[in-house]
């Protein structure tokens, strides 16, 4: 049964690097056809031969950890949790160097006979050339993150794996590990690992950064971004220099943002790129700089900065520290720390081209989330287009998602309509209630994201290039279940999932009153009289924010003299039952000891968060989720 698998995998092999046509299966991906014609004709390998992976003799191995000391050291902990963060079992997270050897392996102790089975021993060489297309192999030669699949392994031997790998660069654009996740589960399907390849993404990023810093810790570095709230993100742009101000290194990050090429940048002094003298910039540095600040470049790009190295006395001449306690973009409060937190983290996988997926009631807030991830992204600049899939009737959502050629059907425009993916090309497109698309344009919306083209109603393929953010209200599992949801697009638009919390469950209703109150009253001056303010922050607002924002919209609209009084309010606020957080549910004691023994250990802590989640032996994460479901919040 063995060999006849390795024969039929033999033949399918064959059959695509001949140039046979090959519609179906792992032939049918370029990238995958093209390793498959390496490993035939530049290694001379045999897709049939069952033999085990070449491992290096053990002294050999040692040199090679050696070597890779530090990296070893930053990755040991990153590749500890993201393990735990794929559930552990039926994966191994394994770090290579820069030729495919495996230095290092994360598994379960019950497991790790398996993936020793299929090869995945430390000191195996895993490079194309020795085992053809497999994830750490062809990652070496692609140089870009990458998922090989099962059959898509060039040698039938490996075909019960699933490998998802991602590059790790040195400060100097070299290669210098790969980061891998193996899987050896029949059951693991294609779409299953978008989740885990944005992870592993991810943790390659961070040993990325943090190997960068090491490196360049007896120097100067600057750590930049666009939005002062993506300092310190795996997205920050990284730039070292020396004590003459010359730059000895940056990171892609940096190259980005700056618009130059990493020949352009090293060796030159970094004031020739920066709106300042070398002493101002030098005048903001401390040994552990937090504090960011603004920062123009040459060119005129508004940047912020902070500045790591030796403290020095700083000058008058650089404007004041901006110190953000939480991220501040046009059209979004993000005071409750569970929702900032949650935004810094859709930010960092959105940033890595991951799908987010948005739950939260109707009203709570989803459109301005997503606007807000796409404002503080690096495609701010370009379009962000939303559908509401709920909106549209069924027979005109196809159109307005995809577009039409001009006389492609009664009733079309003469020359035709760009539609949705077309007008969000190099940008965003926020699909709410996605939960709501018909099942035909389900299909449809996933070929889209797999081959990044769009085909109008009537036209030929276009390429576009668009990130998309999903919105629902609905249980999209659920509908999975009962078969009004595609499956493989759940998983292919859930890269993150991020659930809102409804407006009562918010810490910062105080402070999101404020935020629209001012955006609604725009030029003017509007005060809100106590009584007032305590009745709007005590309703239950089943509407949530959008609720709020309409009746605070009404309130501007009909004030006279820049006041609000309770008097003003709607008749329903007036009337309107307490918020959770001032109900005693006697009926349910169990919530009333929580909630009690949640006030006690803040009252005992002073409300020292890091300190009252130790106390009651929960993480930070789990004590906010439970502030917000017992509507805890400090009052002063």
């Amino acid at each position: 049964m063995h060999d006849n698998h390795l024969s039929r995998h033999a033949r399918q092999v064959l059959t695509v690097t001949q140039g046979k046509p090959h519609l179906h299966g792992p032939g049918a991906d370029p990238s995958i056809a093209r390793s498959w014609l390496r490993c035939l004709e530049d290694y001379h390998l045999d897709p049939a031969l069952s033999m085990a992976p070449t491992v290096l003799e053990h002294g050999r191995v040692l040199e090679s950890r050696e070597r890779l000391q530090q990296v070893l050291q930053i990755a040991g902990n990153e590749m500890s949790s993201l393990h735990q963060q794929l559930s552990g079992a039926g994966h191994a997270v394994l770090l290579t160097d820069a030729r495919g050897v495996i230095l290092n392996c994360v598994t379960a102790p019950a497991e790790r006979r398996i993936f020793e089975r299929a090869g995945l021993w430390l000191g195996a060489d895993w490079s194309e050339a020795c085992e053809g297309t497999n994830g750490i192999g062809t990652c070496l030669v692609e140089r870009q993150a990458l998922t090989i699949h099962q059959d898509e392994h060039f040698r039938g031997r490996h075909t019960g794996l699933t490998c998802s790998a991602s590059p790790v660069f040195d400060p100097h654009g070299e290669l210098l590990a790969v980061l891998d996740v193996s899987s050896a589960r029949p059951d693991v399907s294609r779409q299953s690992q978008f989740h885990t390849m944005a992870l592993v993404n991810l943790s390659a990023k961070m040993i990325e950064s943090c190997y960068f810093l090491r490196c360049f810790d007896n120097q100067w570095l600057l750590r930049f971004h666009l939005q002062a709230e993506s300092v310190g993100l795996f997205s920050e742009g990284l730039l070292a220099f020396d004590g003459e101000g010359r730059i000895s290194a940056v990171n892609q990050s940096a190259l980005n943002l700056l618009g130059h090429i990493r020949g352009g940048l090293l060796g030159k002094p970094v004031e020739a790129f920066f709106d300042c003298s070398l002493d101002e910039l030098l005048g903001r540095a401390s040994a552990n700089a937090s504090a960011s600040w603004p920062l123009r470049t040459r060119d005129g790009r508004h940047l912020f900065a902070v500045l790591r190295g030796e403290s020095r006395k700083p000058l008058p001449s650089m404007p004041a520290p901006v110190v953000p306690e939480a991220p501040r973009l046009a059209g979004i409060c993000l005071g409750d720390a569970a929702l900032q937190a949650d935004f810094r983290k859709a930010l960092r996988v959105f940033e890595r081209d991951v799908p987010l997926l948005i739950n939260g009631e109707t009203g709570s807030g989803k459109e301005a989330f997503a606007k807000a991830v796409h404002q503080a992204s690096q495609r701010s600049g370009r379009a962000f287009v939303a559908l509401n899939c709920a909106a549209i009737p069924e027979s005109l959502i196809e159109s307005e998602l995809f577009g039409y050629r001009g006389g492609s059907f009664t009733g079309a425009r003469k020359d035709g309509m760009r539609g949705k993916l077309q007008q969000a090309d190099g940008g965003t497109l926020f699909l709410d209630e996605i939960g709501d698309m018909p099942l035909a344009l389900q299909t449809r919306l996933l070929r889209v994201l797999e081959d990044r083209q769009v085909v109008p109603i009537g036209g030929e393929p276009e390429a576009v290039n668009v990130r998309i953010i999903s919105a629902t209200h609905r249980n999209l599992l659920g509908r999975v279940a009962d078969g009004s949801f595609r499956e493989d697009l759940y998983y292919r638009l859930n890269g993150l999932e991020v659930a809102l919390p409804a407006l009562r469950e918010r810490s910062d209703k105080a402070q999101l009153l404020d935020f629209l109150l001012a955006e609604e009253a725009g030029d003017e001056t509007l005060l809100i009289d106590e009584s007032a303010r305590q009745a709007l922050l005590t309703f239950d607002w089943p509407g949530n924010v959008r609720q709020l924002r309409n009746v605070l919209r009404t309130l501007a609209a009909l004030c006279d003299e820049g006041r609000i009084g309770v008097e003003d309010l709607p008749a329903m606020i007036r009337q309107g039952r307490p918020a959770v957080s001032a109900i005693k549910e006697s009926a349910h004691p169990l919530e009333d000891a929580e909630r009690s023994a949640l006030l006690e250990a803040l009252e005992q802590t002073r409300w020292h968060m890091t300190h009252a989640a130790q106390q009651l032996g929960v993480s930070r994460n789990t004590l906010y989720r439970k502030l917000r479901k017992h509507g805890i919040a400090r009052t002063a």
